[in-house]
């Protein structure tokens, strides 16, 4: 398998993780502003609002556990990036009011989803 194919692949699951994520956030009621945020080298996979507060969210999703919980793989550096992008977001939009930083977290195993939402994460 070449790079490029990897990356394909890597891309393709990360897009259906988030979808997954969203549906489960509309569920509770989220509504689901952007997809992929991108902000120089940051990217916000999703961005929210709920009770009237703004949310960043970052989504983890894992076929296995062999590694470790999906929402350990949120680095710090990882944790800047995304806080970088979502101050120019919040300056874009002009944003006034509360914010906070989520994480979901999905393990496929075998086709059984579970799905855990980490609420001011970071």
């Amino acid at each position: 398998m070449n790079k490029g194919q990897y990356n394909y692949k890597t891309t393709d699951i990360g897009k259906k993780g988030e979808i997954l994520a969203a549906g489960f956030l509309q569920e509770l009621g989220f509504e689901i502003l952007q997809f992929n945020y991108r902000f120089k080298r940051a990217e916000i996979d999703l961005i929210a609002i709920s009770e009237s507060i703004l949310i960043f969210i970052e989504v983890k999703l894992r076929s296995n556990l062999l590694f470790g919980q999906p929402e350990t793989f949120v680095s710090i550096r990882k944790q800047k990036r995304i806080k970088r992008a979502a101050e120019n977001y919040i300056f874009e939009k002009n944003w006034l009011n509360d914010i906070r930083f989520d994480i979901v977290s999905i393990v496929n195993t075998n086709g059984v989803i579970s799905i855990e939402h980490f609420v001011d994460s970071f």
